[in-house]
């Protein structure tokens, strides 16, 4: 008996790609925003933060935002905290958000974070607006007046009710 030699190596289907072809990934943004949840999710792994920890974390992100969105961000803030003492404040995605619970209830998406023309206030799905079949989850920021301020107090409030 003799072994035939003169089969040719088989490749499998996994190593066979066409060289033209390319990924439609994440953006640079994206990465960066996942890598800093990454980094959040294993500090928060480590410990249980404490609030003024996380606050010290929420200022520290404010600080490093350009001036226009930093400005925009310390308002939010301050409604934030004088509407819902309960929300304890932390980063999320590497942006200052508020949570009720351990669960993100609201948070600030600054202009420059993804090369938007505006910022953003969002609600994730634990905040009570609930209305109706169909209701705003955020927000377009371009600036705060004394009307859009009273606004987001009302809102922040209904959305921890």
């Amino acid at each position: 008996m003799t072994a035939n030699t003169s089969r040719k190596p088989t490749k499998s289907a996994t190593s066979e790609t066409a060289p033209d072809q390319t990924s439609q990934g994440f953006t640079a943004e994206e990465r960066a925003a996942m890598r800093e949840r990454a980094r959040e999710l294993k500090a928060e792994a480590r410990a249980d933060k404490d609030r003024a920890e996380g606050e010290r974390d929420v200022l520290a992100k404010i600080a490093e935002l350009p001036e226009a969105d930093r400005i925009l961000a310390e308002r939010i803030h301050a409604i934030i905290q004088a509407s819902a003492p309960a929300l304890s404040p932390k980063t999320w995605y590497g942006m200052p958000a508020y949570a009720k619970g351990g669960k993100i209830v609201c948070f600030f998406q600054a202009a420059h974070k993804f090369n938007a023309r505006y910022a953003t206030l969002g609600f994730n799905d634990t905040a009570n607006l609930d209305e109706g079949a169909m209701w705003p989850t955020s927000f377009a920021l371009k600036e705060l007046t004394a009307e859009a301020e009273a606004r987001i107090a009302a809102l922040v409030r209904q959305a921890v009710s």
